[in-house]
């Protein structure tokens, strides 16, 4: 157990942030911003594993960060944190946390109060199970909170969870402020999770705010999210990639005062251009004037040393998963149409994280929001959570085969079975880093590979993507996906063209395209499978074409 010496912890001044998931391919770069505004932000809040090596390995920017660490302090925001759940993080985790936290110099560590992982494998886009706002919830957020704290160096700071569905006989404001008064742990207050509960729950923006120990308050964050309507209910999807909310900014504006122990304010600005981030930032720069150490000087907050209770596992985790995934009915539950408004979400996030990597399958599979629940009820997602290591992919990828293979034959299964046969060859493709042109040389470009395959699918892989497009236009227009639309995928996929069949394979993040071509430009472009070629063996119009789609480079 590490605990400092004194009877408080110091906590410094940090001012404005602006949050990462340290990856060089995200938006915004938070550096690049930085660089070109000076002063534009203060600090960096960031999300990376909890493990220091794993975090290095990982995360594009960290070599960055950690050269700037001095000049641009840092944050770090594991979520990967089980502050909620049937077990309690291992001790070797939280040894792994401390150390990050120390080697970085974050001073605090902050997470949701949720259940963020099972068996080491988070849940589909870190989209945790948020905790019953009831005596057993409590009890054991209290267990958890007080577990990991014992383990640290630093403060862990608490974070309100975002809400769909409406759980227990507590507002989620009453909820945190009994967590901090039975852990004494500082309060991270996340405005637009407060939103989502006050909104679930039928209740004004500012209500439960006048009895919220607000001076407890030393991080606020603000993000973005969406309001949509269910017949009488409303729910506040949680979703930084979206704007920040008009009514967010003003409460900002009315809270900050009244937090006498604030150190810090994030934005989080994840999937936001930096143009857009500039826009926000300058904004909260105004709330929160950059200020010298000199006139904000650290403060002292008081240790925690309350004893850690036992884990009592009577707010039944893994009956919320349940719910959430569809594995029962929503008709079950104390809250039918929040836990619905869950679900929905949960599985438009699972269906994102597949679509990189199967496109053609996925929607061949499980298109509809039924058979996006079969894979969230079956053994093999439920099998990710075991602890064994293995990824989303694997697991639909093994639900696909079965599927397939007891499948009756009909319409469409063998082109079912092309179809996933084709997304399962695609990552070896990249298994091998191709040869860089030498001058004078062509060569396919650096995420681009070729592939050859038996059936010719071209005509399911432009059908899929023009049917997306439609569909999705369509449901603009009316409110509804027109589901029925998918039958004509079954009839394309039953009516693949013969082979052998020649195409280009791009690698887009974590996942694969498949580049359709004509046969010519294949055929041509199949000469570089082997390696650069000199520019003069290949004809004009191939290097023009090739160059055009992002396929070729030269030195």
């Amino acid at each position: 157990m590490t605990r400092p010496a004194s009877d408080s912890w110091t906590l410094p001044w940090l001012g404005l942030g602006l949050s990462s998931n340290l990856s060089a391919s995200d938006m915004p770069h938070p550096y690049r911003l930085l660089d070109a505004a000076p002063g534009l932000f203060d600090f960096v809040e960031y999300s990376a594993p909890i493990s220091l090596e794993e975090a290095r390995a990982q995360a594009t920017l960290f070599p960055e960060m950690w050269r700037r660490r001095a000049d641009v302090p840092v944050l770090f925001h594991p979520v990967h944190l089980n502050l909620w759940g049937p077990e309690l993080e291992p001790a070797s985790a939280l040894a792994e946390l401390d150390a990050h936290a120390r080697a970085v110099g974050s001073p605090w560590v902050g997470n949701d109060v949720g259940w963020w992982h099972a068996g080491g494998q988070p849940f589909p886009g870190y989209l945790y199970v948020t905790p019953p706002f009831n005596e057993a919830g409590l009890r054991d957020c209290a267990a958890h909170a007080l577990h990991i704290q014992a383990a640290l160096s630093v403060p862990l700071v608490v974070e309100n969870p975002a809400v769909l569905a409406t759980r227990g006989d507590m507002h989620a404001l009453d909820f945190m402020a009994k967590l901090h008064a039975r852990t004494g742990l500082p309060l991270l207050l996340d405005l637009g999770h407060l939103l989502s509960h006050q909104l679930s729950a039928g209740l004004p923006l500012r209500a439960g705010l006048d009895g919220f120990p607000l001076e407890h308050v030393v991080e606020i964050h603000l993000a973005g999210g969406v309001v949509t309507r269910r017949g009488p209910r409303t729910f506040y999807v949680d979703d930084h990639t979206q704007p920040v909310r008009e009514e967010l900014f003003e409460l900002l504006a009315e809270i900050i005062p009244r937090c006498a122990r604030l150190r810090a304010v994030t934005f989080e600005g994840d999937g936001h251009p930096p143009e857009v981030a500039l826009t926000s930032l300058r904004r909260l720069r105004a709330l929160v004037p950059k200020e010298s150490k000199e006139s904000r000087p650290a403060i002292p907050y008081p240790v925690s040393r309350e004893p850690v209770p036992t884990l009592t596992k009577e707010s039944h985790p893994w009956a919320l998963f349940d719910a959430g995934h569809g594995v029962t009915p929503a008709t079950e539950d104390v809250d039918p149409e929040g836990t619905r408004a869950d679900r929905d979400f949960r599985l438009a996030v699972v269906a994102e994280q597949l679509d990189r990597e199967w496109p053609l399958t996925r929607l061949l599979l499980a298109a509809t929001p039924e058979g996006l629940e079969a894979f969230t009820r079956s053994r093999e997602y439920r099998a990710l959570f075991d602890g064994l290591g293995r990824s989303l992919s694997h697991a639909f990828a093994s639900w696909a085969r079965k599927r397939v293979m007891t499948a009756t034959s009909g319409q469409g299964q063998d082109g079912v079975a092309a179809a996933l046969s084709l997304e399962m060859m695609l990552p070896h493709a990249f298994l091998q880093a191709p040869l860089a042109p030498a001058p004078g040389q062509v060569a396919l470009a650096e995420d681009v590979r070729l592939g050859s395959f038996p059936a010719d699918l071209t005509e399911l892989v432009f059908a899929t993507r023009a049917l997306r497009r439609h569909l999705t236009g369509r449901a603009w227009a009316c409110g509804a996906m027109e589901v029925s639309g998918l039958e004509a995928l079954a009839q394309v996929a039953a009516r693949p063209g013969p082979g052998p069949w020649r195409f280009a394979i791009r690698r887009k993040g974590p996942g694969f395209e498949v580049v359709t071509l004509p046969p010519t430009v294949a055929d041509g472009l199949w000469g570089l499978a082997d390696g650069p070629r000199p520019v003069e063996d290949l004809p004009v119009w191939l290097l023009e074409e090739g160059q055009a789609r992002g396929l070729l480079r030269r030195a």
